[in-house]
C-alpha cells in the first residue's frame, strides 16, 4: 500500500509530501456530478454502492494519497432524534432545532453499528476495492459543530442561539456536547472496526469561539473523543477553520494532526502547535479558481514553510470548492508529489 498518508500522520519519513483533499469527492467532478443528476446526496450515503463508487472517483482521477469516506457530518443527528433534510440552495434544515434542556433530554444514544450499518458497509467495501492503493479515511463532526447545526437548525453566520445557550444554560450545553462526544466516540470507533485507517474530527465552525470560550464548552468534549480513540492505534487527525487563536488549544484536545486553514502561515501555525504533532493544510482553496501559476506559487510556498520536516501531509484550508477545474486539482497533487520528492 502507498502508506505516505499514514507515515506523515505519526510523524515518520515520508519519499515524497503526501496530499488529499477535503472535499476531493464533490462537484467539481463531472462523474460526481453524473450521480447526483439521479440521487441526493443523502441517498448516495445510504447505498454502500454509491458511496463507495463516489470515494473511488478522486482516487482514480488524481494523485491523492489517501481517500476519505463519502459521507456526512449530520448523519448520526437522525438516530439520536433530530431529523434533518437538504433543501435545494439552502444545505441542511434541521427542524424541529434542539434548543432547551426539555429537548436535549428526548435525544438518545444509539448502536451505530446498526443504525449507521450503511456507513460500515461502505466501509467494508472500500476496503475490498482500496485494497492496496491507499489508505481510507474515515470521519465525523465533532460536539461543538454538531451541537451548532441542532440548535442553529443549519449553517449560521454568528452562532448566536448556540451562544446563548452556552452562556444562558451551561449546564444543558455540557449535557448536549457530551451526548454528542459519546455518539461520536461510538460511531469513530466503529468506523475503525470496520477498516479505516485513520480519521478525522470535523469542528468546522469552531473558530467562532474565543480561547476562553473554546476551553470551557468545546475542549472538554473533543478530549473525550480523542481519549476513547486512543487504544485503537490508528492516526487521528484534527481540523477547524478560523482556528489560529485555538491551535494551542485544539493540540491540548487531542489528535496527532493538526489541520491549519490558510489563514495562519503554516510554520506560525506549526510552530503553535509544536513540533512533536504533525500538521495537515494549508492552501488557500480558491487559489485553484485562478491562474495555474499562482496557485504553484501557493503551493511551494506552503512546501517551503513546511521545511522538509518530517509530520506535513498537504491539503487545502478547507474542501475543494464546486466551481474548481478538475485539471488544476491534478496539477496541484503533481505539482507537490514532485517537489517533495
Amino acid at each position: 500500500m502507498n502508506d505516505r498518508f499514514l507515515r506523515a500522520c505519526r510523524g515518520q519519513p515520508v519519499d515524497a509530501t503526501p496530499v488529499w483533499f477535503m472535499r476531493q469527492a464533490g462537484r467539481y467532478m463531472s462523474e460526481y456530478r453524473g450521480v447526483r443528476a439521479r440521487h441526493t446526496l443523502l441517498d448516495i450515503c445510504r447505498q454502500p454502492e454509491l458511496a463507495a463508487a463516489v470515494t473511488l472517483q478522486p482516487v482514480d482521477a488524481i494523485e491523492v494519497d489517501a481517500a476519505i469516506l463519502f459521507s456526512d457530518l449530520l448523519l448520526p443527528l437522525e438516530p439520536m432524534g433530530i431529523p434533518f433534510d437538504f433543501l435545494q440552495g439552502e444545505g441542511p434544515v434541521i427542524d424541529p432545532p434542539v434548543r432547551s434542556i426539555e429537548r436535549i433530554n428526548q435525544l438518545r444514544l444509539f448502536e451505530p453499528r446498526e443504525a449507521l450499518a450503511h456507513v460500515m458497509d461502505t466501509i467494508r467495501l472500500l476496503g475490498r476495492r482500496l485494497s492496496d492503493r491507499v489508505p481510507l479515511i474515515g470521519f465525523a463532526g465533532a460536539p461543538f459543530t454538531l451541537a451548532s447545526y441542532a440548535i442553529e437548525g443549519g449553517p449560521s453566520r454568528n452562532f448566536a442561539r448556540t451562544k446563548a445557550l452556552m452562556y444562558s444554560e451551561p449546564t444543558a450545553w455540557h449535557k448536549l456536547a457530551d451526548l454528542f462526544a459519546t455518539v461520536v466516540s461510538d460511531y469513530l470507533t466503529a468506523q475503525v472496526q470496520a477498516g479505516v485507517q485513520a480519521v478525522q474530527l470535523f469542528d468546522s465552525w469552531v473558530g467562532a469561539l474565543s480561547p476562553l470560550d473554546y476551553s470551557e464548552f468545546a475542549l472538554p468534549h473533543s478530549q473525550k473523543i480523542f481519549d476513547a480513540l486512543r487504544p485503537l492505534d490508528v492516526p487521528t487527525l484534527h481540523f477547524g477553520t478560523g482556528t489560529t487563536t485555538l491551535l494551542p488549544l485544539m493540540r491540548d484536545a487531542g489528535g496527532d494532526v493538526i489541520g491549519l486553514d490558510w489563514r495562519v502561515p503554516l510554520d506560525k501555525g506549526w510552530d503553535l502547535i509544536g513540533a512533536d504533532r504533525a500538521v495537515q493544510g494549508n492552501l488557500d482553496p480558491t487559489l485553484l479558481l485562478g491562474p495555474v501559476e499562482r496557485m504553484l506559487r501557493g503551493a511551494l510556498d506552503v512546501i517551503q514553510r513546511a521545511g522538509g520536516k518530517n509530520g506535513h501531509i498537504f491539503n487545502l484550508g478547507h474542501g475543494i470548492l464546486p466551481n474548481t477545474n478538475l485539471e488544476h486539482v491534478q496539477l496541484l497533487a503533481r505539482f507537490v508529489h514532485q517537489q517533495t520528492a
